[in-house]
């Protein structure tokens, strides 16, 4: 069947969800983000520990790469489920070079579309997407 073919798809896609779940939930409750995560009722897998203590050791950088894309807009006034959405996207862009930005991009376009606006999404596809020409081309 297709859902055996995109085991690893399907269990990045709800790792990615887990993750922006509590990304989301930590920054509306003002934890810490790793602390947060800690003490979630059960242990984030491997990826979702792995893009949780990553943003969170990176977050100064990635907020401000973020802010310089942003044009309009800072990561401070940013709806909380978008600013998640592009911190854990611009984690994986920045320090995940073995994923494809192409699935980056298709997942949190799509996260987006379910959890926030049609203009959200296209607004994180655009700010990704420049990221990822950028900082992409410059490392390679």
């Amino acid at each position: 069947m297709v859902e055996n073919s995109d085991t690893n798809f399907g269990s990045r896609r709800e790792a990615r969800e887990i993750a922006l779940g509590i990304l989301y939930a930590a920054d509306n409750h003002d934890q810490d983000l790793v602390d947060y995560s800690k003490n979630q009722p059960v242990p984030p897998e491997e990826f979702v520990s792995e893009l949780i203590t990553g943003i969170a050791g990176n977050v100064e950088r990635i907020d401000t790469i973020i802010d310089d894309f942003a044009e309009g807009w800072t990561t401070k006034r940013m709806p909380a489920i978008d600013r998640a959405l592009l911190r854990m996207a611009v984690y994986e862009v920045l320090y995940r070079p073995d994923i494809p930005t192409e699935a980056i991009l298709s997942e949190v376009v799509t996260l987006a579309s379910e959890y926030s606006t049609e203009q959200s999404s296209k607004f994180i596809n655009g700010v990704v997407a420049n990221i990822a020409k950028e900082e992409r081309t410059a490392t390679h």
